[in-house]
């Protein structure tokens, strides 16, 4: 399995300029002819996904911030909420000048072992990778390559920003995350958890060693990016308590960071168009944005 090269580069210089594509993560499909299951549960629900792609969309150029976020959409590790955490999330960017690129990834399979594991946090690399070596192309600011996730897309962000330094295979740079956006995230995988998403990442007894490694509260370093975080107390799904240790080791670590906890809001939320106390969080998260890009 190899990242896209000489038949991607054509493909993306060719359409450099569009204001949406989408770009398939390897040179050949790994199950040609495949289709994911696609279901309508009031936003699109997929699963079964098995060849993973990136869905590019660009602002005009003219308005353009320079900043890129690749977005990770939440489904506990069974699937996705493909437009719901994914399309309308990168539309919403665009709307304020940032390019979205929505992460369509592999779920992970820990009957494979660590390498099983491992599938959806290598499909992320992947994404900043392609990122990065198109940035030009795309009017991206290498240094303003962002990541986003929700629930347990928002351990898959947390595990790439927490990570030792990332080289890129096509890039051929440090690819590490410049910010991270954490949508009611999956943080840990010890008492502070979301069983869901532990059992589909880790399978039924992973090893002390293994829950370790994916617990990224544990994982905070000096090199972590600034980060946003946004939670509610009422949330039953993924309990408030896994932004608050994160946040904890952030601070431990003196990382710039700006956390949103509100009171209301219950899980899975998105772009809060209920009106509720959340659907602040998207204004709150533009403000931290401009913020970073004036620096």
């Amino acid at each position: 399995m190899r990242l896209a090269s000489t038949l991607l580069v054509c493909f993306v210089c060719s359409f450099a300029f569009a204001q949406d594509h989408v770009i398939h993560l390897y040179d050949e499909p790994l199950k040609p002819g495949h289709t994911e299951e696609v279901e309508d549960q009031g936003f699109i629900w997929m699963t079964d996904i098995q060849n993973p792609i990136i869905e590019v969309f660009l602002p005009a150029k003219k308005q353009s911030t320079g900043q890129a976020v690749l977005i990770c959409p939440g489904g506990g590790y069974a699937g996705l909420a493909y437009d719901w955490e994914g399309t309308d999330i990168a539309k919403w960017l665009n709307g304020n000048g940032i390019a979205g690129i929505v992460l369509k990834y592999r779920m992970p399979d820990p009957s494979a072992g660590i390498a099983g594991t491992l599938i959806p946090t290598n499909d992320a690399k992947t994404g900043l990778d392609i990122i990065h070596a198109f940035a030009e192309e795309w009017n991206i600011d290498k240094s303003k390559i962002g990541i986003m996730g929700f629930s347990a897309g928002g351990h898959l962000a947390a595990n790439l920003s927490t990570s030792e330094i990332l080289m890129g295979e096509l890039s051929l740079e440090i690819i590490n995350p410049d910010f991270s956006i954490l949508m009611y995230p999956v943080i840990g995988m010890q008492e502070i958890t979301h069983g869901g998403s532990k059992r589909f990442l880790l399978g039924d007894n992973p090893s002390q060693e293994l829950i370790l490694e994916f617990s990224n509260e544990e994982r905070v370093n000096k090199n972590t990016p600034p980060t946003f975080i946004v939670h509610s107390a009422d949330d039953k799904s993924v309990p408030v308590e896994n932004s608050l240790v994160y946040y904890q080791a952030l601070k431990d670590n003196e990382i710039p960071t700006e956390m949103h906890l509100f009171q209301t809001g219950g899980h899975g939320y998105a772009l809060g168009i209920n009106g509720g106390q959340e659907s602040t969080w998207p204004s709150l998260c533009i403000q931290w944005l401009k913020n970073l890009n004036s620096k």
